[in-house]
């Protein structure tokens, strides 16, 4: 297992089983640029025990009830994994939320900035029906700036969003403060 990655609720999982998940993630040092600790967790994916034991662990640390929330929303890409296998298990509907050129038109869209530049979030318009609830779902939050996007794309609908849940949360970035205090899990948390 890698040492500097826990699960934020140890009592999640058994014992043996969290260790087993935490060891399925690699630390890519220097990976896509030096200074930066890659961390992948599609090892996860194409292990049958580990995917279900990721799953079992992000339904019970759902930052709300599922009554709370009709659809789930996925962010590109790894957001799409989960958040798909999410909403069967859950019977709930699901919702990409893609990079700007991806979807037919017509779309909604948007934009935010990142640390250098800015980018674009869409989603189908009409897709959803006003009012609706969702739960917004991605593998890693740093700074917030994607998740945040998503939730005023959504608000921007007529939709509110419930909460916010994670595999992986950054310490030290603060992303979940650009969240509007809405609630939000984060299944591990490592350095950045």
């Amino acid at each position: 297992m890698t040492s500097d990655i826990s699960l934020t609720q140890p009592g999640l999982l058994q014992t043996d089983d969290a260790q087993y998940l935490c060891s399925l993630i690699r630390t890519i040092p220097g990976f896509p640029a030096e200074g930066i600790n890659f961390r992948d967790f599609m090892p996860v994916f194409a292990d049958p025990r580990g995917h279900d034991l990721l799953l079992q662990a992000l339904i019970a640390d759902l930052p709300v009830d599922t009554n709370d929330f009709e659809f789930i929303a996925g962010l590109e890409a790894r957001g799409f994994l989960l958040g798909t296998a999410l909403a069967d298990r859950l019977n709930k509907g699901f919702i990409a939320v893609r990079k700007a050129g991806k979807l037919p038109p017509p779309v909604v869209s948007q934009s935010y900035d990142l640390e250098y530049g800015s980018a674009t979030m869409e989603i189908e318009e009409g897709l959803v029906p006003a009012g609706s609830r969702i739960l917004v779902i991605d593998d890693l939050i740093a700074t917030g700036g994607t998740a945040w996007a998503a939730m005023k794309l959504f608000e921007s609908v007529g939709c509110s969003v419930a909460g916010f849940s994670f595999v992986m949360e950054l310490q030290g970035l603060h992303g979940v403060s650009q969240l509007d205090n809405k609630p939000t899990s984060s299944l591990m948390v490592m350095p950045a």
